[in-house]
Parts: structure tokens; C-alpha cells; sequence
């Protein structure tokens, strides 16, 4: 049988053309199944592998971009339960929640980063013996010590 197969007339792919496709390790997909984040995925009747469907690798999809975010697996419970309904207010609230918490993410790494150019530029400073830059780099990263905090 080829990689991808038809069950029923409908083409289905195996767990490492879904691999490939979504982004998700095979440990994740099969993980995913087990907690019941996607449904049960069918199996080939000879070999017993997994065979995916379309409406499965949508969803494996959805959830690729979805943990790309650093989306909870609650909340991306949250997300497949409520897609289905009208309250697009709830998706709202979650997709903006997790906005939020990416946003302060980049913040932080944006101090980090910060810190790691004037750690540099102070280095530098002390490399040319330049004690004027020194001084000013000392000052310019004693704020963003304490942010880093």
C-alpha cells in the first residue's frame, strides 16, 4: 500500500505524512489521540497503522498553529469545543487572553534582549579600555537589571 490511502473512497495519510504536514512530532500526535484533543483515528485493517482523514488533519492543523502560539492544551480544548457553536464571543475571549500572555512574552524577551546588548556594549567599552563608555554602559543596564526581575 502507498503512503497515503484511500479507506472508503476517501484518501487518508499516515501519521508521518501528518508528522510532516502539521509540524507536530509523531509522540504529539499520538498523545493528542490519547487525551482526546482529536478524535480516534482510524487504522489500517491490515497493518493496524493509523490512517488519517481529512476532517482529523484539519483539525491537527488548526492545532499545529494553535500550539505555535504556546496555547494551553485547555485552551485549545476550549477552542474545539466552542468552534462548533454561535458564541464567538468565547473564541474571542480566548483567542485575545492568549494574546495578551504572548504579548507580555515578547515583552520580556524584549528586556532579555536588552540586557544582553548592553552586556555586550559594556564588554566592548572594557575591551577598548574606554572608561567614559563603561561608565555609561553601567548606567544604561541598571534599570533593565531590575526589569529583568
Amino acid at each position: 500500500m502507498a503512503a497515503t490511502d484511500k479507506i472508503d473512497g476517501t484518501s487518508r495519510m499516515t501519521i508521518q505524512e501528518v508528522s510532516r504536514l502539521s509540524g507536530l512530532s509523531e509522540p504529539t500526535l499520538r498523545y493528542y489521540e490519547k487525551i482526546g484533543l482529536i478524535s480516534a483515528v482510524e487504522r489500517d485493517r491490515s497493518s493496524g497503522h493509523r490512517r488519517y482523514g481529512p476532517a482529523v488533519v484539519e483539525t491537527i492543523e488548526a492545532l499545529s498553529c494553535l500550539r505555535s502560539t504556546g496555547m494551553s492544551v485547555r485552551d485549545m480544548r476550549a477552542y474545539l469545543r466552542h468552534l462548533d457553536t454561535s458564541d464567538a464571543g468565547r473564541l474571542r475571549e480566548l483567542f485575545q487572553r492568549n494574546a495578551e500572555r504572548l504579548a507580555g512574552e515578547i515583552e520580556r524577551m524584549r528586556v532579555r534582549l536588552r540586557y544582553l546588548e548592553l552586556k555586550a556594549d559594556l564588554s566592548s567599552a572594557r575591551e577598548r579600555g574606554d572608561a567614559e563608555a563603561e561608565r555609561r554602559a553601567v548606567t544604561d543596564i541598571m534599570p533593565v537589571i531590575a526589569d529583568l526581575y
